[in-house]
Order: C-alpha cells, then sequence, then structure tokens
C-alpha cells in the first residue's frame, strides 16, 4: 500500500512527534514506526489534531485517562488514530 503522505509530510509528522513527556515520545515512535504510513487522509488528519494538543492532555487521552469531547469524537478518524494509540 503506497502512502498518502509526502516525505516532507512524514518527515513534519516524524519531527512533531518529538515531545515534552517521555510516555508521549515512546508511544508515537511506534505509532509512527509501525502505524503512521497505513492512516488515510481521514486519519492524518486526526493525528495531526492529536499532535497539537499540549503533552499532558495527550497522555491523558492516549493512557485512557480522559475522553475525546463529543465534539472531537466526531471527528473523522480521530476514535480510529486513537485506538490505534492506545495499542502502545
Amino acid at each position: 500500500m503506497e502512502s498518502l503522505l509526502s516525505s516532507t509530510d512524514l518527515h513534519r509528522l516524524k519531527w512533531n512527534c518529538r515531545r515534552g513527556l517521555l510516555e508521549n515520545d515512546l508511544v508515537l515512535e511506534k505509532f509512527v514506526e509501525r502505524d503512521l504510513q497505513t492512516l488515510n487522509a481521514e486519519q492524518v488528519d486526526a493525528f495531526r489534531f492529536l499532535l497539537a494538543l499540549e503533552d499532558g492532555d495527550l497522555w491523558d487521552l492516549v493512557s485512557g485517562r480522559a475522553e475525546l469531547t463529543p465534539k472531537a469524537r466526531a471527528r473523522p478518524g480521530l476514535n480510529d488514530v486513537l485506538s490505534l494509540l492506545r495499542r502502545y
């Protein structure tokens, strides 16, 4: 399966995965290695949305300590990406 991401987009996303919180770094590193290039366009947009969150908020979602707001749940692909991240 060919990736929807150009090499520049892929590089930017990988760079944005570098976080100040070690837990996020570890999860995002595994996600990038195993799943990033398999995402569809909606999921890539959802991943970008998650990367825009503050470290603590992102970790709370990934760890299951917080749930998505109803508005965020309606965002296409977000639940899929969050499920993938929670595997790690």
